[in-house]
């Protein structure tokens, strides 16, 4: 795990890449490299790279690397897992090596094979920039799920690229100027959904691709189309005749081989443990080949319904792990939130944020790599929102008919409305907060298939011109045309959505950069492609029984533990941000959300935002969600003024 940064000066560049300015791109990194930074300039090209040594700790695994013929330098971020098979395979065809480094095996791969048959060999998590001196190009690459960022784009004629926008925002070229066009898409999801950055002519580049700049005559301004080297929508082919039983015992060996590969470290390697489904499992089968107690990790809140711990502890003993788990208090969490701006480089507001920081951040006290269980619900049809969901949309019939076109009739709810009827009804409830009610059920009335049914039933804000007046919004995950190879009304259809935005863009986002804020490796075993592939290719009548998905991982798990230590109603990772924001936060966010603050910086309707503040304070409507995605895009552009 590391960081790097770079780019190519244009045709109309000003300016190149000095070892002056590569260090300084290069020492926004340090987090995410603390153990070593090399730097790499030839022409107009520049690479700076931000080392946490985690295989070979040897100067000879020391970065930007060049290959063996010196046709190829590679600025490398994450693990290739399977690397000690493909260094195999090269040394039958010739090749040797000078270290026990994955990147020199990169390399040796690409020199053998080239840059598409490499990439399709490698199981791992992986960003980085290749050049190819040879044929003049500069690559761009990013691992098929989107376990590590990748953001690059123009800034007044030259190329910048990093792992993250902090590093780009060094290069005297930067710009910076904000992309309103993304701020709908904010306003939904909390967060920015790739391809789209915070920034104008800033993209991240999606998970299982590559994109390819010429470094002769490179012409600023132009950005060629992104190849894909996988497809996510080929793993849903479903295999037939599958039993339980039978996918069990598949899925348990295929996890054994997975998690032994990424066990592979010369340095200190434990695990999150929430006591959960997905955690438990790759624990278990992490402490089923260990020598030695497996370290574990989990966090607690005192607050009733927010506290995991107390269930991680009782698989923790079963299993017999080392376990260590820390309560945190309110002023703990609250600590945090001051360096989320700095932590996210844009705004993003997944308030788990939060305590996947503070877990983050006691793991490392301990261990340099820790593994996850992130994923498990998208693959195995694990979230309670997807049987809901599609319930209610093949529920809607005839007799809703009606209803469903009187509402889709009603006008849009203004701000302007909202504020002159929130008077408060019989009932305690505002006309306003009615209202708004009324605007989602439109807007989800509305929907013409069970993609834009889920999309509007997903967004905190299904309605954005409340704030931002007429706004069209930018194509991403989830307004997609649908793959003709997934069924448009089935559960795989809102598995394939968000294994194609809430994963990479929410989840995976959250844990790298609060993980490498703290110089933590996560590595995350059940988005190994092989275990997507055969994850995806189940048919949903194995993984989900009497409205009770992950059938096929459950059964897995309870092979290793009992099966009345995990089974319990789901519960988020989550902090009280709704109590906080009427409490501790309040008078942070109320300078935040001033109404002159608001007005002159004139991204929101000032008093529609100052309405919503005022309901949630009252207690009578929770808008802490809604409210969160606005706060920390206030945090993040006060910080981007101040530094």
């Amino acid at each position: 795990m590391c960081g790097f940064a770079g780019g190519l000066a244009g045709n109309t560049s000003k300016r190149g890449f000095s070892n002056e300015v590569l260090k300084a791109m290069g020492d926004a990194l340090l987090h995410r490299g603390p153990d070593g930074e090399g730097i790499w300039t030839e022409g107009g090209a520049g690479l700076i790279h931000r080392r946490l040594a985690i295989q070979d700790l040897s100067p000879a695994g020391a970065q930007p690397m060049l290959s063996p013929t010196g046709r190829y330098v590679i600025a490398f971020n994450g693990e290739i897992y399977n690397f000690e098979t493909i260094q195999k395979e090269l040394i039958a065809l010739g090749c040797s090596f000078k270290s026990h480094s994955d990147t020199e095996v990169m390399l040796a791969a690409f020199e053998q094979w080239g840059l598409e048959p490499s990439l399709e060999k490698f199981a791992g998590m992986f960003a980085f920039a290749l050049v190819d001196r040879e044929k003049g190009f500069l690559h761009l690459a990013r691992d098929r799920m989107g376990e590590k960022p990748l953001y690059y784009g123009w800034q007044q004629g030259t190329l910048l690229f990093g792992s993250e926008l902090k590093a780009m925002r060094q290069h005297p070229d930067w710009v910076g100027e904000i992309d309103r066009s993304v701020l709908p898409l904010l306003l939904r999801h909390n967060l920015i959904p790739a391809p789209h950055s915070i920034y104008q002519g800033i993209c991240k580049l999606l998970p299982a691709s590559y994109v390819s700049f010429k470094l002769e005559n490179l012409q600023s301004g132009v950005m060629p189309e992104p190849q894909r080297y996988w497809e996510l929508e080929a793993q849903f082919a479903e295999r037939p005749g599958q039993t339980l039983e039978g996918a069990a015992n598949e899925l348990e060996k295929l996890l054994t081989e997975v998690i032994s590969e990424q066990m592979i470290s010369d340095v200190p390697l434990g695990a999150f443990l929430s006591g959960g489904i997905d955690s438990s499992t790759v624990v278990a089968l992490m402490q089923k080949q260990a020598t030695t107690p497996v370290k574990s990790f989990s966090i607690g809140f005192k607050e009733a319904g927010f506290n995991e711990a107390e269930h991680a502890a009782v698989v923790a003993r079963h299993l017999g792990t080392e376990h260590t788990e820390l309560y945190v208090s309110e002023q703990d969490a609250l600590d945090v939130i001051p360096k989320l701006p700095q932590m996210y480089c844009e705004p993003f507001a997944d308030s788990s944020q939060i305590p996947t920081y503070l877990v983050s951040k006691m793991t490392k006290q301990k261990v340099t790599v820790a593994l996850s269980g992130d994923g498990g619900d998208e693959l195995f049809c694990g979230y309670t929102r997807y049987l809901a969901m599609a319930s209610a949309w093949h529920s809607r019939k005839a007799p809703r008919a009606r209803l469903k076109n009187l509402i889709s009739r009603l006008p849009a709810t203004p701000a302007a409305a909202l504020i002159k009827a929130g008077v408060p009804s019989q009932r305690g409830r505002s006309i306003g907060a009615i209202k708004q009610r009324l605007a989602f059920t439109r807007a989800v009335s509305r929907a013409d298939s069970l993609s834009e049914y889920y999309r509007q039933g997903v967004s905190y804000w299904p309605c954005p011109e409340q704030l931002l007046g007429a706004a069209k919004e930018a194509p991403y995950g989830l307004t997609a045309p649908l793959p003709a190879s997934i069924a448009p009304e089935s559960l795989k259809t809102l598995m394939w959505r968000d294994l194609n935005w809430y994963l990479p863009d929410d989840i995976l986002v959250k844990v790298d950069r609060a993980a490498m804020a703290c110089s933590l490796e996560t590595r995350v075993p059940l988005l190994d492609h092989r275990v997507v592939s055969f994850a995806l290719g189940l048919p949903t009548s194995l993984n989900v029984h009497d409205d009770v998905g992950k059938q096929v991982l459950r059964s897995v798990l309870y092979r290793h533990v009992p099966r009345e230590l995990i089974d319990r109603p789901k519960q988020g990772f989550a902090v009280p941000i709704a109590q906080w924001l009427r409490g501790a936060l309040r008078e942070w966010a109320e300078e935040l959300l001033e109404y002159k603050t608001l007005t002159d910086q004139g991204y929101w309707n000032a008093v529609a935002v100052r309405w919503f503040w005022k309901e949630h304070l009252s207690g009578r409507e929770d808008y802490s969600f809604e409210l969160w995605g606005i706060l920390m895009f206030q945090a993040w552009l006060v910080h981007q003024e101040r530094n």
